[in-house]
């Protein structure tokens, strides 16, 4: 029974902050192996630890194999209560050793998690094949003392309509737990847009990245395990299918977010191309740093087709895109940008031939 590795790593140098002194190459490093048993981890535990943030990883900037600064392992080993004190931290629990601990049934547990009252760390496949959710024992214990009133007695109508509705919260907020943490690691924007990416599948995410040497780069950067692969291939496709947005809603969102990372992205840096030239992005709709957008994509794309019709003349990045009669293409909306409308350009001299709608109580 292994724990599916969904830890990360960070690449040396890119740290926004450090919880010890690390090393960031090899010289003043050791084997993440050789540092699990240093720490008296097991594996599961040891991914865990990385995933809170408890333990530092570099990967060195030549490449190779993640590893773990000699101080880091001197500053947890110097910790009061080492090495209980940090296993309990990385406790985890399953259906029946959670419902144990909060006094409920394990039917009442698993209508709790797929409701979403608390969050899986990690999972693994038992021998069926099935995914067997994990959960944080610190965090168990929180909920216990946060909402005692949904441990006994008759569920709530908000609980009850959301399972009626055959709500399974589990893996999507596994997702953004993940993605949260991978974040935090680092302000680089194509290392973001790249944990972005790796929550669409490949269609949907050649819909919003259209330049297939982005989307090369994109693959070439996505965060890698930071035990290196682990299960037979098909643990690992089930891995891959897990970190991928299954919800209409949820697929939207990552997709926007995805196309505001990749505006700042592009501002940033162009993405590496063999022939060395790069195609001019074209920026429309809300900035990353805006929050116009946001909230309703389709108000977004309202408002930069009226904005088209009202300027006059075209922006600057719109140079780039006129057509071959020297008149600027109307620019490209939010929604379809990320694929859900389909882009229109009209002749700039065809005039509509739809009839006009009767005034109301004419």
């Amino acid at each position: 029974m292994t724990v599916v590795d969904d830890a990360r790593t960070e690449t040396a140098g890119t740290r926004r902050s450090g919880r010890g002194t690390g090393g960031a190459d090899a010289e003043g490093a050791m084997a993440v192996g050789t540092a699990a048993r240093e720490l008296q981890l097991k594996r599961g535990e040891f991914v865990i630890a990385v995933h809170l943030g408890l333990i530092g990883l570099t990967r060195p900037q030549h490449g190779g194999r993640p590893r773990v600064g000699y101080g880091e392992v001197e500053r947890l080993r110097s910790q009061e209560g080492f090495p209980d004190a940090l296993r309990a931290r990385v406790r985890t629990v399953g259906t029946a050793q959670g419902a144990r601990q909060l006094g409920i049934s394990p039917d009442r547990f698993t209508r709790l998690a797929r409701a979403g009252c608390f969050t899986p760390i990690a999972f693994y496949l038992n021998r069926y094949r099935a995914i067997v959710w994990l959960y944080l024992a610190d965090e168990i214990a929180d909920f216990a003392d946060r909402e005692p009133r949904l441990l006994a007695g008759r569920s709530p109508a908000w609980l009850l309509g959301r399972l009626a509705d055959g709500a399974d919260c589990r893996a999507r907020n596994w997702r953004s737990r993940r993605v949260e943490r991978l974040y935090s690691l680092t302000e680089d924007p194509w290392a973001r847009a790249a944990v972005l990416a790796e929550t669409l599948d490949p269609v949907q995410l050649a819909e919003v990245v259209d330049d297939p040497y982005e989307r090369a780069y994109l693959a070439r950067i996505m965060p890698e395990p930071a035990l290196g692969p682990s299960g037979p291939p098909w643990a690992r496709e089930t891995m891959a299918h897990l970190m991928r947005a299954d919800e209409p809603d949820e697929m939207l969102w990552r997709r926007v977010t995805l196309l505001m990372e990749l505006d700042n992205a592009r501002d940033a840096r162009p993405a590496p191309r063999p022939d060395g030239a790069w195609r001019e992005p074209t920026h429309t709709g809300p900035r990353a740093g805006s929050t116009s957008g946001q909230d309703d994509p389709a108000d977004a794309d309202a408002d930069t087709a009226s904005s088209a019709d009202v300027s006059s003349g075209p922006a600057p990045h719109q140079e780039a895109g006129r057509s071959a009669a020297g008149v600027a293409e109307p620019p490209v909306g939010l929604l379809a940008r990320i694929g859900l409308r389909r882009r229109v350009h009209r002749a700039p001299d065809r005039r509509s031939t739809r009839p006009r709608r009767a005034p109301m109580g004419g």
